[in-house]
């Protein structure tokens, strides 16, 4: 079982057992301990390491760590300070643990000096309950049987190895019917099955057993009926060393075997597992009777109890891993969706595509303002074309339409071709005119917000298809804006996301959409609650309190108003106001990232180099600030260098959204099919998806093609991600087309 995991071992007596009292002495020297074992296993100075883990226990959160207390923790950033909450949090587990394993034991009257001082000195769960194993109170199994049966002193006679002695003859003189033991045979049964469970709870046996299945086995698959036809008929006769397994390819056969397509199993090599604990429980000189029955003993002891758990534990533990990587591919692509430029200043008609229920359309402003609703139907199977082209056409004049956005969702390149097939009449009717353009948007997740709560609070009069439109079109102006709206795991640009742990999996993905909104930076004025909810320091209540005091007070002009919203205290105000802007306010600083903490920096700043508040936005300041060095300026101005360093780079980009340095996504006016592919063919693409093997790039046709991850560079890639992230535009050569299928091979290696 993974470490993390290993908690569920514990009863639920144990579970609910008064925690030991430590003395201020005690929590010192326990808090050293996790201090020094955490900088040792994620390699970080301890004294950034014991700074941030200070900073935490405040009550701070790392978007403000990492951005606002630079000097304290030596520059760590956001992964570093959520690699060490998290370790932080497992090594006090781990710590709670050892005391209530170290009580435990003492009550029974069992602990010795010697065992005490190894369950101190462990460094995972897993060796903690592993040497907790022989003492925890256990249901009834054949040894417990055995021992109510009064045969441990026949065990106890086997294990001390004796020179001489016949096994059976010894175990005759506990026959006794009255408890269960009628024959020499039953006898000796039972106190092998004692001594087999004194071996599998022996924890320096488990460890060793544990490291070696790892390094040594091989897992294999086959299919439950091979003559069905499935997805995962590349493992109906499969084998891999478990060393080797990548995580999708577990993932996967996970999910197979769930679904009852696979049987799964561990192939380990057990005759040298056998020899090792001969090697290390059997001693010279024994008598060979006994000596026969010890190595039967171990031999069942493996077979039944050890390999049983450890492969149980094993596969956890690989499973657990895969669903880290899993979840960290998921964190990382969905990060690079939330940061897309934002395409402001167009007024955007937003279609829904369907068949039968027929494409919803929404006409937003360039705020997002909802314009206008309506619905056509120019899919099959109604194929009103006419109806839906004077439909749209009057929308497009009526509202002034820049940019159509439509969904990639069912009906999406159907409702594609007749989009295009539209544009192409306007533009030979236009003499000159404006062209019209398209795009098409990953929708993933639009339906989830479409039937929420918030959405209904949003748009109580739209049905869900509406809701839908309006949401597809907002991606496209401000993508971070709208994605909020929806549960992370919904926005599809993860792999095998519904097999992962998903508590596990919200957490991550709710700090990566926290990261992502205190990266850019929030406009109090204009976010939803939704978005403010993921500022730091602002939960959802204090996000509707923000809004509810901006709808009666009307729009925030300083942030130290915000100290006047319910609910928003000194260290709620101190967390979050650095990450919210007032682009209109009367100080200009109040629309930068600059903490007004440093306010008087600013002032200190701008009287050493002759500078005016007015001034900024000016060449002339920009000029100044841009010679200014933070290195010699820091000491005379009494702040540390990092936050210098970030209030001149604030102050030279005020109102700086980083999203648009980006290159802007990529329109259309016509529409690509696949059979217009041809081998050799030069494109351009958007990156959807970034998965373990390669990369599915939007090149304008009805499914993604796939860039394997061979075809991404002429050099070694070790992982996609290092090549490409999702939102990228690159430069793709067709290299095969199964129009069958559907399928299209992409080379991003420039053909020769």
């Amino acid at each position: 079982m993974a470490d993390t995991k290993v908690q569920k071992y514990a009863d639920e007596t144990e579970e609910s057992a008064v925690k030991s009292k430590l003395t201020a002495e005690e929590k010192a020297a326990e808090s050293e301990r996790i201090v020094k074992g955490i900088a040792s296993q994620l390699s970080i100075p301890i004294t950034k390491v014991k700074s941030a883990v200070g900073l935490l226990d405040e009550g701070n959160t790392i978007p403000f760590i990492a951005r606002y207390r630079k000097e304290m923790t030596g520059e760590l950033d956001e992964n570093e300070l959520r690699s060490i909450e998290e370790k932080l949090q497992y090594m006090r587990n781990l710590e709670e643990r050892k005391r209530e394993v170290i009580r435990l034991i003492a009550e029974q009257g069992k602990l010795t000096d010697e065992l005490q001082a190894a369950i101190s000195q462990s460094v995972k769960l897993q060796e903690v309950e592993d040497l907790y194993r022989p003492y925890r109170q256990k249901r009834k199994t054949r040894a417990s049987v055995a021992k109510e049966r009064g045969l441990e002193p026949l065990a106890n006679w086997l294990w001390s190895q004796p020179r001489q002695g016949d096994p059976l003859a010894e175990a005759s003189r506990f026959i006794d019917s009255d408890k269960g033991v009628p024959s020499a045979q039953d006898a000796l049964q039972g106190a092998m099955d004692i001594l087999a469970e004194n071996i599998a709870d022996d924890a320096s046996i488990r460890a060793w057993v544990r490291k070696f299945t790892f390094d040594q086995a091989v897992l294999k698959t086959d299919a439950k009926n091979p003559s069905e036809e499935t997805v995962y008929e590349m493992y109906y006769s499969y084998q891999e060393p478990v060393r080797k397994l990548p995580p999708h390819r577990l993932l996967a056969i996970n999910r197979a075997e769930r679904e009852e397509v696979l049987r799964v199993s561990l192939d380990v090599p057990a005759e040298r597992i056998h020899e090792h604990v001969q090697r290390k429980l059997l001693r010279n000189g024994t008598a060979q009777p006994v000596r026969d029955v010890l190595i039967a003993v171990i031999e069942d002891s493996y077979k039944r109890l050890i390999a049983p758990s450890i492969e149980r534990e094993v596969r956890g533990e690989l499973t657990e891993k895969a669903e880290e990587h899993a979840i960290s591919i998921f964190s990382t692509n969905l990060r690079n969706l939330l940061l897309q430029p934002p395409v402001r200043g167009n007024i955007v008609l937003g279609v829904d595509p369907a068949f039968r229920t027929g494409c919803k359309l929404a006409v937003i402003d360039d705020t997002g303002k909802l314009l206008e609703v309506a619905v056509s139907y120019p899919t099959p199977p109604n194929n009103k074309v006419a109806e839906a082209e004077k439909l749209i056409n009057g929308l497009i004049d009526k509202y002034k339409v820049e940019l159509i956005v439509i969904g990639n969702g069912t009906a999406s390149r159907e409702t594609e071709q007749f989009i295009a097939g539209l544009l192409g009449k306007r533009k030979a009717a236009a003499a000159g005119g404006a062209e019209l353009k398209y795009i098409i948007v990953n929708e993933a997740g639009a339906s989830v917000y479409s039937a929420s709560k918030l959405a209904q609070e949003e748009f109580p009069s739209l049905d869900v298809a509406e809701r839908s439109a309006v949401s597809i079109a907002r991606r496209l102006q401000d993508p971070l804006a709208e994605l909020v709206k929806i549960e992370p795991k919904a926005i599809g640009v993860g792999q095998y996301q519904h097999d992962v742990s998903q508590k596990r999996l919200d957490e991550t993905l709710g700090g990566v959409v926290e990261s992502a909104v205190n990266h850019v930076g929030v406009d109090v004025n204009t976010a939803s609650a939704s978005l403010l909810s993921y500022v730091a320091g602002v939960n959802a209540t204090i996000a509707k309190n923000i809004v509810k005091y901006r709808e009666e007070n009307g729009r925030f002009v300083k942030r130290t108003q915000l100290q006047k919203v319910p609910r928003l205290g000194a260290k709620s105000y101190e967390q979050c106001i650095g990450f919210l802007r007032i682009p209109e306010a009367a100080n200009p600083l109040d629309r930068t990232p600059i903490h007004p903490e440093s306010y008087d920096v600013v002032d200190r700043l701008f009287g050493e180099l002759g500078l005016d508040l007015k001034q900024l936005g000016t060449d002339d300041l920009k000029a100044k600030l841009a010679k200014a060095d933070a290195d010699t300026l820091a000491p005379a101005l009494g702040v540390g260098v990092p936050t210098l360093r970030d209030i001149i780079d604030s102050l030279l980009k005020p109102g700086r959204d980083p999203r648009e340095e980006l290159p802007p996504p990529i329109f259309h006016t016509d529409v690509l099919a696949i059979e217009d592919l041809k081998q050799g063919m030069e494109l351009q693409g958007t990156v959807r998806n970034v998965i373990d093997f390669g990369a599915f790039v939007d090149i304008g046709i009805k499914n993604d093609g796939l860039v394997h991850i061979s075809q991404m560079s002429d050099k070694f890639v070790k992982h996609p991600m290092d090549v490409v992230s999702v939102g990228d535009i690159v430069t793709v050569w067709v290299i095969s087309v199964d129009e069958k299928k559907g399928r299209v091979g992409l080379t991003m290696r420039k053909p020769v």
